[in-house]
Formats: structure tokens, C-alpha cells, sequence
């Protein structure tokens, strides 16, 4: 099973709120040393403004570039973090945690800034922190985490950016796919339309050339023509007829066959469901409608991942059930295209319901009585 994939800035906002949480971890705590313990107020009066500042940009540059809207100016915000973060150390001291913020900015190197350059910024941070650690007499343990950490940190920021956006364009060519396959649909209506009347209206010209030629030589030949020309006309419009009634009523097994089809092509996950034999001919004009207009609703607005559908005609009413797990992009049933069915149903004496099913699915019901057959 596919599993559903979330709007961008729903994946954003949880990404950012993670990340920030992460942060929390390694600066919250000499934060609630000074502000508990020490209780300096000069101390203090440097500590919240700095960390505030950090949290703000970090999180606004994070969003920003996850949801791709980069800038040049995302740089002066890197450095402000950098900034930042070598001061608390700096003017606080090591000795309760404040060294934890050296880490904090390799977070955003690859975030920012493009992917090479981010690794030759990387390779520098971490050296120029290294240095910075041994100008503040940082222990040696906390060099080499620092040393080591600031690759690792930057190199899982670079991931997380990869992935949303991995995630994003796998979004995007999925409903370019379901464009697409209602399109394909269109194509191959056009397309039987095309070859049914090619060939008539060929005809209809070419006689209608012949009787004028011989309008003024032969009334006789141009009568006999036009009694032709009437006979493919009438033929032309029983064609064109059946090619509609084949597209819009079809057999219900027609009908599931194009159906399921169609959602494979926009990679819906939709298996093929068993048809009882001995189905009356009466139910598959408005089932045959449901499971259209349904399938429709899926690829246009359920953003599903899978679609089952099954139909039972045990009992003397043929049901047919169509679910899908795209029950959080449903804004409701009230659509014209279900009401539309619902009053078919009714004109057939069968029923329809439509709806979250409350485990995050949609599901549409149908049902028809057997009647005569």
C-alpha cells in the first residue's frame, strides 16, 4: 500500500517543529541555568536575546527553503546565527553548556546554501570552530564532538531538504499523472468518435460531389444518390449514437475495467473487482455511472493511494461500495456530480450514500434493486 503523501507545508511545519525541539535540547538547558539558577540579570539580558534570535531565524530560514522560496539574503541570516551562537559561549562561558551552541548552525549550512558550496562552508566551520574551541579552552572531548558533529549535523540538514523535496516533485508527477490519464481518456473517446464518422462523411462528400455532377445529365443517378447520401447520414447518426452509449453506458463491467485501469495509470493502486455472471441488464446503466463519476472524484480530489471496489448481488439489490484512503482532501458530499447520481439512483429505485467512513477513507455506496432482468 501507497502511503498518502502530505501537502508540502504540512511537511514543512513538521520538520520545523521537530528541528526546533532538537534545538531546545541543546541550548534550554544553560537557558534555564541562567535564568534559574544564576539569576543574573546582565547574564540574562545577553542569554534570552541571542537564543530568541537563533530560534527565530532558524526556524524562519528552515521553513523557507523547504517550502522553496530561497534567497540570496538567506545567507546574512546564516551568518546571524553563526553569530550568535559563537557569542553565548563566548560571554557566558563553557562550563554550563553554552559550548552545545557551536553545534547549532551546521544545521542550516547545507539548508542555504547550494550543495558544493555548502560542503567546502561545512569543511570551514568546522575547522574555524575547532579553533574557536581551543581559543576558549574547550576539553578535548567537546573539540572532537564539535569537530565531528558539525559534518554530520550539516550533512543531515542537506538530507532532510533532499527528501522534502523528493517527496514534493513524487507529489507533483502523480497529479500530472492523473491529468494525464483523464486526458488519454478523452483522447481514446475522440479518437472512436474519429474512425466512426471518418469514413461516413468521405462517403456523404463523395456521393454529394457525384450528384452534382451529374445534376444537370442524369436526375435520375443524382436521385439514386442522394437516397445514399441519406442512408449513410442515417447510418452515421446510429453510430455516433452507440459510440456515446458505449462511452456513457456501457456495461458495468465495462465500466469497472476503464475504471480500474485509469487509476493504475495515475498510480492509484485499484485492483480489478470479480463481477457476479448473472447480473440484469437494468443495473448496469446506474452503476455504471457510479463507478464513473467516483473514479473521477479520486483522481480530480481524493489524492488516494489505493481504491477498492467491490460489488455484491447476493440479496435481491445489487450493491456496489467504492473506497479509497483519501478521506482528509474531501471537503464534503454535497458535489453536483454525487447528487447528480444520487437523483439517477432514485429514478432507478436504488440508493446512494457517500462519505468519510471515520478510518480515513471515503467511501461510496450504491445500491440497485434486480427487479426483472
Amino acid at each position: 500500500m501507497r502511503p498518502r503523501i502530505p501537502r508540502l507545508t504540512v511537511i514543512a511545519a513538521i520538520i520545523v517543529a521537530m528541528t526546533l525541539v532538537t534545538l531546545a535540547g541543546l541550548v534550554l538547558s544553560p537557558m534555564w541555568d541562567e535564568l534559574v539558577t544564576r539569576r543574573d540579570a546582565g547574564r540574562i539580558a545577553v542569554a534570552v536575546p541571542l537564543v530568541a534570535v537563533v530560534f527565530a531565524l532558524y526556524g524562519r530560514l528552515l521553513w523557507l527553503n523547504l517550502v522553496r522560496r530561497t534567497a540570496p539574503v538567506h545567507r546574512l541570516g546564516l551568518a546571524a546565527v553563526l553569530a550568535c551562537c559563537w557569542t553565548l559561549p563566548a560571554l557566558l562561558g563553557v562550563g554550563r553548556g553554552w559550548a552545545n551552541a557551536l553545534v547549532v548552525p551546521a544545521g542550516l549550512i547545507a539548508v542555504v546554501l547550494p550543495a558544493r558550496r555548502a560542503a567546502a562552508v561545512t569543511g570551514a566551520v568546522a575547522a574555524l570552530t575547532f579553533g574557536y574551541g581551543l581559543v576558549l579552552d574547550l576539553p578535548v572531548l567537546t573539540l572532537l564532538y564539535n569537530l565531528v558533529g558539525i559534518p554530520l549535523t550539516a550533512f543531515s540538514g542537506y538530507v532532510t531538504i533532499w527528501l522534502v523535496h523528493v517527496v514534493q516533485e513524487l507529489h507533483e508527477a502523480r497529479a500530472e499523472l492523473a491529468g494525464a490519464a483523464v486526458g488519454e481518456e478523452r483522447l481514446r473517446f475522440a479518437r472512436d468518435l474519429h474512425d466512426v464518422l471518418g469514413h461516413s462523411l468521405q462517403a456523404v462528400a463523395l456521393r454529394a460531389e457525384v450528384a452534382e455532377r451529374f445534376l444537370d445529365r442524369d436526375p435520375g443517378r443524382v436521385r439514386g444518390e442522394l437516397v445514399e447520401i441519406q442512408a449513410v447520414a442515417r447510418d452515421s447518426v446510429r453510430d455516433v449514437r452507440e459510440v456515446v452509449r458505449g462511452y456513457r453506458t456501457t456495461s458495468l463491467r465495462g465500466e469497472l475495467d476503464g475504471v480500474s485501469a485509469v487509476l493504475r495509470a495515475a498510480g492509484i493502486v485499484c485492483d480489478r473487482p470479480d463481477l457476479p455472471p448473472d447480473l440484469p441488464a437494468r443495473v448496469h446503466e446506474p452503476l455504471g455511472w457510479v463507478a464513473r463519476e467516483a473514479a473521477t472524484n479520486v483522481l480530480r480530489h481524493a489524492g488516494a493511494s489505493w481504491c477498492r471496489i467491490t460489488v455484491d448481488a447476493d440479496g435481491p439489490h445489487v450493491r456496489l461500495e467504492i473506497v479509497n484512503d483519501g478521506a482528509g482532501r474531501r471537503a464534503g458530499t454535497g458535489g453536483s456530480g454525487l447528487t447528480g447520481l444520487a437523483e439517477r439512483l432514485r429514478a432507478a429505485g436504488g440508493a446512494l450514500a457517500a462519505g468519510p467512513a471515520g478510518d480515513g477513507t471515503f467511501r461510496v455506496t450504491a445500491t440497485v434493486p434486480k427487479g426483472d432482468t
